[in-house]
């Protein structure tokens, strides 16, 4: 795995800015797995999604998961920036820890979701920019287990 720094890679690829939510409830975070059509299918993830222009990374996610999965959501505290460079374009993802605050989860993109516990994130297939939140967002709860 190679992370980039801000900018890319500077050979003129895609390059892409993503929010993600780690939503949490109670012990339990959610997980989304993509659908069979989505690119890298049927890999797990934080849902979320791609900034539009001017957009801040807590509005897009407020506008992605009510989109995805119709739940309005409150946008807590930020995870670091990962910056990954996949083989045909890159990605800057800014997580953040959510929590749901209305309506019931419908899945409008993704195959499945499933709650888990913190320490079970790990035993799932993850694209690869996703490993780095899922280590910084356990490294954030040591103090709460």
């Amino acid at each position: 795995m190679r992370n980039l720094h801000p900018g890319g890679s500077g050979l003129g690829r895609p390059s892409i800015r993503v929010a993600c939510a780690v939503i949490e409830d109670g012990d339990k975070v959610l997980a989304a797995q993509r659908s069979e059509t989505m690119n890298m299918p049927l890999k797990w993830e934080f849902p979320g999604g791609k900034l539009h222009e001017g957009e801040s990374a807590e509005d897009c996610l407020v506008r992605e998961l009510y989109e995805e999965l119709g739940v309005r959501a409150r946008v807590g505290r930020p995870l670091p920036p990962v910056f990954h460079s996949y083989a045909d374009f890159d990605i800057e993802l800014l997580p953040f820890v959510c929590t749901l605050v209305d309506g019931e989860i419908s899945l409008a993109e993704h195959r499945a979701i499933i709650w888990v516990e913190p320490r079970e994130l790990k035993a799932l297939d993850w694209p690869e920019a996703d490993i780095p939140v899922i280590a910084s967002y356990l490294e954030s709860l040591e103090g709460d287990w």
